[in-house]
């Protein structure tokens, strides 16, 4: 028989020593405990949310944005070079009915190059006076301020009315060119500042001025700034070349002169001046009363056989009407003073 092989086993003895240590050759594993559930918020969703929370702003929805460059108009003078020949060829095939009035007259010509507050001056001067009168007293009053030059706001303001009224300028119209000075020096205008203006705010400025009426301001436009487009609708040369040139029965009022003239845009300047032509070549004989700033009017007559030849009288027509208790009104003919036109002008004194 084979021998078993003998094994031992530690038995666990009834009295242990306490300074023995037994020791249990059986481990034990312990599985790792499950997770723990996921915790559910009991908290009411109407509760109080500790932070404040950012306002969302809802954008109406907006179309692309286009940059457009502005709209620069640059007007050109007359007296640039080519401008009137521009002018021509436009009114031309614009207005077939002018090409026969233009190729009848020469080019107009527009050569005054007076400052701004010397021409002012000098139209308020010239009013209601034929040519050759306007020119003996702007002479004269050009000598009381030391030349052209000297016609400044500064020395027409230094110029009492009696001195004015001793050259033949009535009380009116030295109030007028105190008024006109007094603008100047307070800078409402400026030479520089009529300059830059467009035509608009031109004669809105303008006729703030006492003495200077509608009328006034057109003629400064069109023969002292040379502006290209300037329809002077109540000057009746012109409404009488309309009236000729379209075979109208009446004389077309001033607010249908817009309409009529349209088509010359933008050289109604040039325009007019050839109506200024064409009213003279048909024999109308215009009355220039001045400007409607003045209280005076305008009146057509048909052409008179004769015209008394009065110019040198009218010299002292002021000093003369000013003794009196009425007006004194002669009436000449003479060339105008801005259109060259010949016609009747009336002299008044008051």
């Amino acid at each position: 028989m084979e021998e078993q092989p003998e094994t031992t086993r530690t038995q666990p003895t009834t009295d242990p020593d306490p300074t023995t240590t037994t020791v249990d050759t059986t481990t034990s594993i312990e599985e790792p405990p499950p997770p723990p559930p996921p915790q559910i918020s009991t908290t009411s969703t109407t509760s109080k949310i500790p932070f404040r929370p950012r306002k969302i702003q809802k954008l109406s929805p907006q179309p692309p944005q286009i940059k457009t460059q502005p709209r620069i108009i640059i007007t050109r003078p007359l007296t640039f070079q080519g401008e009137i020949e521009k002018a021509i060829r436009h009114l031309k095939s614009s207005d077939p009915l002018l090409s026969p009035i233009i190729d009848n007259n020469q080019l107009p010509t527009f050569d005054s190059f007076h400052p701004p507050f010397l021409a002012l001056t000098k139209s308020i001067l010239y009013q209601q006076l034929a040519f050759k009168a306007g020119t003996s007293i702007y002479t004269r009053f050009v000598s009381l301020c030391g030349g052209e030059a000297g016609v400044l706001p500064d020395s027409v303001l230094a110029l009492s009315t009696q001195q004015l009224r001793q050259i033949g300028v009535s009380a009116r119209k030295a109030s007028y060119l105190h008024d006109l000075a007094n603008k100047y020096r307070n800078g409402i205008l400026s030479d520089s500042s009529i300059v830059g203006m467009d035509d608009k705010s031109l004669f809105t400025m303008l006729t703030m001025v006492k003495g200077i009426g509608s009328w006034s301001v057109h003629m400064f436009m069109i023969f002292s700034l040379h502006r290209p487009d300037v329809l002077p609708i109540g000057d009746l040369g012109v409404r009488k070349g309309v009236q000729y040139l379209y075979g109208l029965e009446q004389l077309p009022r001033p607010s249908q002169m817009e309409q009529l003239c349209e088509k010359w845009k933008p050289y109604r300047s040039v325009a007019s001046w050839y109506m200024w032509r064409f009213a003279e070549a048909k024999g109308a004989t215009v009355i220039t009363a001045g400007d409607e700033a003045s209280g005076s009017q305008q009146q057509l007559l048909p052409p008179p056989e004769s015209q008394p030849q009065l110019l040198d009288q009218i010299n002292n027509i002021a000093s003369i009407g000013e003794r009196g208790s009425g007006k004194i009104m002669l009436e000449l003919c003479d060339k105008d003073m801005y259109t060259g036109v010949t016609n009747r002008a009336c002299a008044w004194s008051q």
